[in-house]
């Protein structure tokens, strides 16, 4: 899989109305874009929540202190930051506008 550099998108954070036409030009079908946009976002969910959960190992302790569980500043930005990322949907669909989504159809065995 492809590592997921936020910072090169230009993705909304909003949801936005797009024109069909954008997503049929490549394909031909509405049905195979939409397919082709929802398997990279599934990537990109994936990919997002095993990189937040690496940095989140950080701050796992063995202890039952309430203190450092609430007041752990660091994690709590991380996570504002993550909360605030595009959605992977807006971002799959900007790297298939974007032309950024490498895509092939299974061969069909007769």
């Amino acid at each position: 899989m492809k590592k997921i550099e936020l910072k090169r998108y230009h993705a909304p954070t909003n949801t936005v109305t797009r024109d069909v036409e954008k997503f049929t030009a490549r394909t031909g079908n509405i049905y195979e874009s939409v397919m082709i946009i929802a398997k990279r976002a599934n990537q990109i969910s994936a990919e997002l929540k095993n990189e937040l959960s690496k940095k989140l190992e950080e701050f796992s302790s063995t202890g039952d202190n309430l203190e450092e569980i609430f007041e752990n500043k660091e994690q709590i930005e991380m996570s504002k930051y993550y909360e605030k990322l595009p959605k992977a949907g807006l971002l799959a669909t900007q790297e298939f506008i974007d032309n950024k989504i490498y895509y092939r159809k299974a061969e069909s065995n007769k």
